[in-house]
């Protein structure tokens, strides 16, 4: 397989697979290829640089997006720490005894199988599951 990026006439650039070069000559010639943008078919290859693995490549640096993103997480599980009780593996039992019983709460957290998580949800119990982000992990 083989992944092209492609360019319209249109100026639409988007990428395709084809099995080998020469089944995308083969469908470009036979006007098989189309823009997904104006459905014209005159589409090209555009330049493409080849993805070969080095050194470099194999310690990637956190983008700024990615930094940003960390640090919300982490402030979102603090504040979740401070305003809310932990039950660890009790969550399900909680969770359902608080909307059963018609308990107040300021909010609980802890532990659930995806299983778990999916019976409270339809049960009508709400729910959400949230990535927990080490806030020592640089």
């Amino acid at each position: 397989m083989i992944k092209y990026n492609l360019v319209c006439k249109c100026g639409g650039t988007f990428e395709s697979w084809f099995s080998n070069s020469t089944e995308f000559d083969s469908l470009r010639k036979k006007r098989l290829i189309k823009c997904i943008y104006c459905e014209s078919s005159s589409v090209k290859k555009t330049v493409m640089a080849p993805n070969l693995k080095s050194k470099s490549n194999k310690v990637l640096k956190k983008t700024k997006l990615e930094k940003n993103i960390r640090k919300q997480l982490i402030d979102f599980r603090k504040y979740i720490e401070k305003n809310c009780k932990y039950v660890g593996e009790n969550f399900t039992k909680e969770a359902r005894s608080i909307h059963y019983d018609k308990k107040t709460s300021k909010g609980i957290y802890g532990k659930a199988t995806p299983e778990e998580t999916s019976e409270l949800l339809e049960e009508g119990i709400e729910v959400a599951t949230i990535p927990w982000v080490d806030k020592t992990e640089n």
